[in-house]
Order: structure tokens, then C-alpha cells, then sequence
């Protein structure tokens, strides 16, 4: 057993900001040895995403306390039985979905999210079943079977993707969310075509992601929205060619042929559907509140031809995507640096979140190989 330093969310629906009701504490746990099919990871790096946030303040269901972090990137430092094609000094990428490879889910044609992953994420716990993080003297559940926000994780080999030592750490972790939810969104959901036109919807880590990799595709118009004016000054360094608030955009007489959504706020989704011209699609990657309902007209989508499509997990194989991205990256085609904003210690976590939801930053990254490890 392995004493280790993480950050621990205690309590859902503190009032803000949270950097003074703290409910997110960072404390020492106890992380269990890897069984079959797992790995021990020194982590190096962690960003601090909207899906983290959405458990703080109650926009998705979550059982506490739960070690929180799903984006992060490490080094592997122990391997137990069973973990052919990742080795002790590997650096990797972890994904928030473990993607088994047997279920009938990933053995279907198409693409479907692996539904024996799906349900160990919601019990908060490991691939193979069970907890290994105690805390206070009781197992406590894993986020997306990663639990990054700590100096060390247990991780299953299905929710690992091998990348090369010269990707930094930093820009490692972004491609396990960021970079995977806004790329596939464009690529594989929306199916962008060189030549089309593409408009991204709320400029969070997300969807600056997004829109970079739809530069990168060659199409004929990359347009902005948001509702925040330092989020669309800096568009045009992601790629945008024009960037208006959600109700300029309406306004306009462009529409698009793909729309990615990227938020989760509904007037968000509902200007992304606005934007959609006839017989495009409109994708959303955004996670709402669960009693968030949208009003939409069928006729619509019959007589315009229209798709509307959720996106999860960037929608393909994350390990095929994200060493595609990583690629991308090296070869300096993919400007990945610029969607980091900032890093910061551990115990900082409170106030990124107020950070994070003020808008004022898009990932922050936790530079956990900084970290002192408990004795």
C-alpha cells in the first residue's frame, strides 16, 4: 500500500466561491497495490476541466467523497499481472472511459461506449471491479476510473494510451479530454469535410480544442461564439476566421455545415441548432444539468434534413485519436500549448474551480510532478 497526496471531494453544492467553503479537500490516501490488467502511475500533470467542476456544483450526480480528476498524464512506475503493451517508464495518457474491448458494445459495428467501462464508471469504480483509494479508513470511489488530481493512480491498462517521452506532460493530459472530446466532435460525431463550414459554440478548453483541430482540416469558414469578449479576442489564434457573441451570430446570414456545441448551457445548444444550415449537423459535446430539457421542432429535422448528435468520448478509439493528435503536435501542426492558461500547485484546486467557472481561464494544468509525496 501506497501513502499518496490527493484531492478529495467531500461535499456537492458548496456556495461559491469555493476557495472560501473549500469543499474539495486535499488530503494524504492510501492507494492499493494494481491487480490484473492494472498499473501503478506517478503523475506528472492533471487539467482541471468543466466535467470536474459539473461534480463541485451538482450538475452531475456524484457519490462523496470521491478523489476527483479524469484528464491527466504520468509515468508508469509499477505494473501488475496481466499488462502486455505498457511497461514500467512509459509515459501516458489517461482516458475517462475505460474501453474494454470484449463487451458487446465494443465488439458491435459502429461505435458504441464500451457499456462494461460505462458502468464501472458509475459505481465510482476500476475496471475490474472494486476501489483501490482509501481515505479516512474506508475505500472511496474513483472519477472515471483515472482519480488524477493525486501524486499517484491506479489505472487500468484499458483506460491508458502509450504516448511519446518528447509530448510534455502538460499537453499529454490535454489530449486524454480536451483535445479527444473537441477533436472527435469535429472529426468523427461531425464527419467535417475540407471545404465545409464549421462554427464552435462556447470556447472552453473544449471547444478552443475544437476549433483548432477544425482549422486543421481545411474548411471554408471557422467561426467563434461566445458570450465572454476575451474568449473571442483570442480566437483567431486558434484558428477562428470570425468570432461574434451567440446573439450576433444568430443574427448573421451565415449558417454552417457543421456546429459543435461545447458547453452545456442550453441557450448554448439551442444557438448551436440556429447555426446549423439545412442538412447540417449540429453536435453536442456539453454535459447539462439532467433535468436540463430541450424544445425542439421534429418537422425540422424531417423537412430540413437536419442531424443533431451527441458526442462522448470523442466519438472513435481514443487511443487511435489520441496518438494521432500527439503526432499532430510533434510534427508542430497542432498547437496544443496554447490551450493551457496556467499551472498550478495541488492545493489549489478550490480556487480554480471559482477560476474555471468565471471563465476567466481555459485548462489549468496541476503540475503534480512538483508534488511532495507523503513519507
Amino acid at each position: 500500500m501506497t501513502r499518496i497526496r490527493g484531492a478529495v471531494l467531500e461535499r456537492v453544492g458548496d456556495a461559491e466561491p469555493w476557495s472560501k467553503s473549500t469543499p474539495i479537500t486535499v488530503d494524504v490516501l492510501e492507494l492499493d497495490e494494481p491487480g490484473p490488467g492494472e498499473v501503478e502511475v506517478r503523475m506528472e500533470a492533471a487539467g482541471v476541466c468543466h466535467s470536474d467542476l459539473s461534480r463541485v456544483n451538482g450538475n452531475r450526480e456524484v457519490v462523496v467523497p470521491m478523489l476527483l480528476g479524469h484528464e491527466g498524464s504520468g509515468t508508469v512506475v509499477r505494473c501488475g499481472p496481466d499488462t502486455d503493451g505498457v511497461a514500467v517508464g512509459d509515459r501516458v495518457v489517461m482516458t475517462f472511459l475505460p474501453i474494454c474491448g470484449t463487451c458487446e458494445a465494443c465488439t458491435s459495428p459502429g461505435w458504441a461506449l464500451c457499456s462494461r467501462g460505462s458502468a464501472a464508471n458509475a459505481r465510482g469504480e476500476m475496471l475490474g471491479g472494486g476501489r483501490r483509494l482509501r481515505w479516512r479508513g474506508g475505500h472511496i470511489d474513483h472519477h472515471g476510473g483515472v482519480s488524477s488530481f493525486a501524486t499517484r493512480a491506479i489505472v487500468d491498462i484499458a483506460s491508458l494510451v502509450v504516448v511519446p517521452p518528447e509530448v510534455p506532460a502538460d499537453v499529454a493530459a490535454v489530449l486524454g479530454c480536451a483535445v479527444l472530446t473537441g477533436g472527435g466532435a469535429v472529426l468523427n460525431a461531425g464527419g467535417l469535410k475540407p471545404g465545409e463550414s464549421v462554427a464552435v459554440v462556447g470556447l472552453g478548453g473544449v471547444g478552443f480544442a475544437a476549433m483548432m483541430i477544425a482549422a486543421s482540416a481545411e474548411p471554408s469558414a471557422v467561426l467563434a461564439v461566445d458570450v465572454l469578449p476575451g474568449k473571442l479576442t483570442r480566437a483567431g489564434g486558434f484558428g477562428a476566421t470570425r468570432s461574434l457573441t451567440p446573439q450576433d451570430a444568430v443574427a448573421a446570414d451565415a449558417r454552417y455545415d457543421l456546429v459543435v456545441e461545447c458547453t452545456g448551457n442550453l441557450r448554448a445548444l439551442e444557438t448551436a441548432i440556429a447555426l446549423t444550415r439545412p442538412g447540417g449537423r449540429t453536435v453536442t459535446v456539453g454535459l447539462p444539468h439532467p433535468a436540463t430539457q430541450l424544445t425542439i421542432s421534429p418537422l425540422s429535422l424531417v423537412t430540413e434534413a437536419r442531424s443533431l448528435i451527441g458526442s462522448y468520448l470523442g466519438s472513435g478509439d481514443p487511443a487511435e485519436d489520441i496518438r494521432r493528435y500527439a503526432a499532430l503536435y510533434l510534427e508542430g501542426r497542432l498547437p496544443l500549448d496554447k490551450l493551457i492558461t496556467g499551472h498550478i500547485a495541488l492545493a489549489d484546486i478550490n480556487k480554480a474551480m471559482d477560476d474555471l467557472h468565471a471563465g476567466s481561464v481555459l485548462r489549468q494544468i496541476i503540475d503534480l510532478a512538483k508534488e511532495q509525496e507523503p513519507a
